[in-house]
């Protein structure tokens, strides 16, 4: 037999086919999810990087109120989402009291913030999967194969290891195949669980960043009539 893709699938028996096809589905799901989840993280970073160009200005003036008002497109990505949901509710919070008020806004970034850790884990579940699971499952193939081996070895009643080192090398392969999916998988998770990881960071400070400037205005605010609090 020679280690070709054909002789290799000419040589499996039905269960290792049925296994390796397995494998082949497991591999496909995992590049499919990989390369959506890279083209929505691109998307998000440069998104994220064009909203903080844009407001990042008026919140290092502490201008909450223009920066509140600015309209920075249909996607702003991660960042601009959980930084516009928490000025939303700074506008939109009519109370007197601040503590009630700096609350509001730290909830609304927590539960923004959430959301969006949320939506950038998405997929990872099925890279962890597949990268868990396909060696044990081209492990089956492999168990399965060996004891066809020596099955067929007891049958023809013929011993010694001539006998069935073929069969338990074509066995072998569906190891093989199962460890080749798994390391792509596993590469892919961590760097994907990294750049999460990364996000989760900068939504953080910019949470604390944005809530530091809300203490300011709110404190600066305390001290004017209240007719022209909040603009």
């Amino acid at each position: 037999m020679q280690f070709t893709l054909y002789d290799l699938w000419a040589h499996m028996g039905l269960f290792a086919r049925l296994v390796v096809g397995v494998l082949a589905i497991m591999s496909i799901t995992s590049l499919l999810v990989a390369a959506e989840r890279f083209l929505a993280f691109r998307k998000s970073k440069r998104a994220s990087m064009g909203f903080a160009r844009t407001v990042g200005p008026l919140l290092a003036r502490r201008d909450l109120n223009a920066a509140s008002a600015v309209q920075p497109g249909s996607d702003v990505g991660h960042l601009g989402r959980v930084i516009m949901a928490g000025l939303a509710t700074f506008r939109g919070s009519g109370q007197d009291d601040p503590d009630l008020i700096f609350e509001s806004v730290a909830r609304s970034l927590e539960r923004q913030g959430q959301r969006e850790m949320q939506n950038l884990r998405r997929g990872q579940g099925v890279l962890a999967t597949v990268s868990s699971t396909a060696p044990f499952v081209g492990l089956l193939g492999t168990v399965v194969g060996i004891v066809n081996s020596f099955q067929a070895m007891a049958a023809s009643g013929s011993g010694g290891l001539g006998t069935v080192s073929a069969g338990i090398a074509e066995a072998l392969v569906t190891t093989a195949f199962g460890l080749l999916v798994a390391i792509p998988a596993v590469m892919i998770y961590n760097y994907f669980q990294g750049f999460v990881d990364g996000v989760n960071v900068d939504i953080a400070e910019s949470s604390n960043e944005l809530l530091d400037i809300v203490a300011r205005q709110l404190k600066s605010n305390a001290g004017r009539p209240a007719a022209v609090r909040h603009g």
